[in-house]
This record gives C-alpha cells, structure tokens and sequence, in this order.
C-alpha cells in the first residue's frame, strides 16, 4: 500500500433498539397474556388486594369503580398500586368512567362537577375543549392516566327514555350523528391535551337498543345498525381524533353479526373496526361480568376476546381475572395461532402505554 494511503474500516453500527420491542421481549408468557387484562377496584376495597397482580406485570391496569372517589382517596390508591408495580418496565394503566353526570367515579374536593353528556352536547366546541381540558388535568393529578371516554353511542330522539344504558341516563352527546361524532372528537384532543389518554364508547353503539347490557338479555340486539351506518360514522370522527382505545359494546348486532355479541365478533373488531374503518390501535372490552356474556364460562371469555381481533378485557374481580388469564395460557400454549394474536395484542398495548410515557427505561 503506498505511502500516506488513507485507511478506511468499514464499521458494521447497529440500529438503535426498538424500545417496544425490547419491552415486549422482556415478557413472560404469564405478563404477555398480563398485558391484555384490567381488573377492577372498588373505593370500599384495599389496593393491597391486588398486589400479587400488579406486583408481577399480570395485570395492564386497574379500573377504579364505584362513586365518591376523593382526590386524596384516588391519589393514595394510584400511589400504592404505583409501588407495587415500581419495579416491573412498564407501567400500569390507572383508569375510570369520568363522563359526567350519573357515571363520574371522582368527584368532590379536587374535581369538577361534570355535566351529563346530554348537557356537553349543547357547548360549543371552545368551552368543551376548555372544560374538558381542566377534567383531564384533574385526572392527571391525582395519578389516573386513562379515562374510559367519551361515549360515542348516538341515541335517536325517539328512544331517550326507552334506551336504559344511554339515553335514560343522558350519557349521549345528541341524536345526531354528525354531533356526537364531532363533540367526542373534541372530548378527545382535549383529554391528550389534559395529559390523559381517552376510550371511545361502545363500538358499533349501543343507541338502539332497550336494554342494559350488563343486567340484560333482553332488548339487547340492535335490529338495524348496518356496517355503514351513520351511527358507525360517529365513531369514525372519533377515532380520528386520537383516542388510545376503542372499547367494544356488548350488545349484538344482526345486520354485522347475527350470532355473537359484538366482544366476541371477528365481524365487528376485526372486519369493521380494524379494515373497514382502519382502527390499528387498542380495543378494550367493557366489563366482561356482563349479563349478555353469562352463557360464555369466565375462564373463555378472554380467550374469546382476544380470537375476535381484541386487546384488553375488563374483568371486575381477582378471582375472574385469573380465571380468565388461565384459559388464555391454556391455549397460547397448544395452539400457534392463538399465541400470535396475543403477541400482537401485547404490542397494540405497548404502543399506547409508550404513549403514555408508561414503558420505563
């Protein structure tokens, strides 16, 4: 080599790592199938009962029911299940039905008192992106990261008192389409902007029905929502908007899906939800205790779930959750197939909990 030649070494960088990557390969199958179920907490009960889920990545959150719920009661609570979890890489959804109205979970010193949607549903969008906004910072400090909001069902003017798990309690923004789609599509900048996440609710709507799905098993087939409804199209606007999640109905379609409950239709998530309006993001169940679900034994219903293109299931106690992360196991470990849908769940969770600045370095 002459004189004075410069000598290159190629040099072989690496990319960086994908953080959701290395956080999805840091799971266990137990924390994988952990990452896809929510259990609930009373305010009557102690954080404490849930230590051996949180403590161990087998739970994705906790879902705070019940009313009454005082800023120092949730900012305590979120505290405790906080240092159960302190060790684990990724963080814990805190989440409640903070609508407004008769389902406000928080409330008192600390919190707004929240009008029905009914009421919402009438403001211009400036004062409910400014109401909205301070809701979701009163969330946020208390240590509540996800609110399972706004609902997005649209109840016909026809039905507001003969419509039970939404018109009757005015939990709609409207009768109209066009406006409930709009309204919730503000609700959600707004709640980014407070620095929570936010649900739409309860895909593909649960307007048009009589019955309460979770006490129910009548009045609880919607006979005329089509896959291109307009109704449908509420959820659309929403989606846009930039929600976390879409939660699922319970209810059952006949004119999508004559033969299973929405959250339990490949038809519905995984057809309409996913392809049709091209949702890539987290669908979570309602809670999973519902009366149209009761023929479904407890330890399927995540699996059922899961089968039908969803993520995360809500379950209302510990002894159902475990029921249900058993019957998951069970088949992710016989059946390939069913084991790539929970791994590909677990990563649609970890991109929303890593934009809730929830997967830890």
């Amino acid at each position: 080599m002459p004189e004075g030649t410069a000598v290159i070494i190629a040099q072989t960088i690496s990319p960086p790592a994908d953080p959701l990557q290395l956080a999805f390969n840091g799971l266990s199958l137990d924390q994988k199938i952990g990452e896809l179920l929510m259990v609930a907490l009373d305010r009557k009960d102690d954080a404490s009962t849930l230590s051996s889920l949180t403590a161990s990545g087998l739970v994705t959150g906790i879902l705070l029911v019940g009313n009454g719920w005082t800023d120092a009661e949730a900012f305590d609570v979120t505290t405790a299940i906080n240092s159960q979890a302190a060790t684990l890489p990724i963080g814990l959804y805190i989440a409640v039905d903070q609508e407004g109205g008769k389902v406000q979970r928080l409330s008192g010193s600390g919190f707004s008192k929240i009008p029905a949607a009914s009421t919402q549903g009438t403001w211009p969008a400036d004062k409910l992106t400014t109401n909205a906004t301070k809701w979701a910072q009163q969330l946020n400090a208390v240590g509540v990261n996800l609110n399972l909001a706004p609902v997005t069902d649209t109840v016909p003017s026809s039905m507001l008192k003969t419509n039970k798990p939404i018109g009757v309690l005015g939990r709609q923004f409207g009768s109209s389409a066009k406006l409930v789609g709009d309204q919730a599509a503000t609700y959600i900048q707004a709640m980014n902007a407070g620095g929570v996440q936010a649900c739409v609710k309860h895909f593909p709507g649960l307007g048009r029905i009589t019955g309460n799905t979770d006490t129910a098993t009548t009045g609880v087939t919607d006979k005329t929502t089509k896959a291109d409804d307009s109704y449908v199209g509420a959820f659309k606007t929403a989606i846009a908007a930039g929600p976390a999640m879409v939660m699922i109905s319970m209810a059952t379609y006949s004119k999508i899906d004559a033969k299973h409950p929405a959250v339990f239709s490949s038809a519905v998530i995984t057809d309409l939800l996913r392809g049709q309006l091209g949702w890539n993001g987290v669908v979570i169940s309602d809670a999973m205790n519902a009366a149209t679900i009761k023929s479904t034994a407890v330890g399927q219903r995540g699996v059922e779930f899961v089968k039908a293109g969803g993520d995360i299931a809500i379950f209302m106690s510990v002894a159902d959750v475990t029921k249900a992360a058993a019957g998951m196991k069970k088949l992710a470990q016989s059946d390939e197939a069913f084991a790539a849908q929970i791994d590909a769940a677990v990563m649609r969770v970890l991109k929303a909990k890593a934009a809730a600045g929830l997967l830890h370095d």
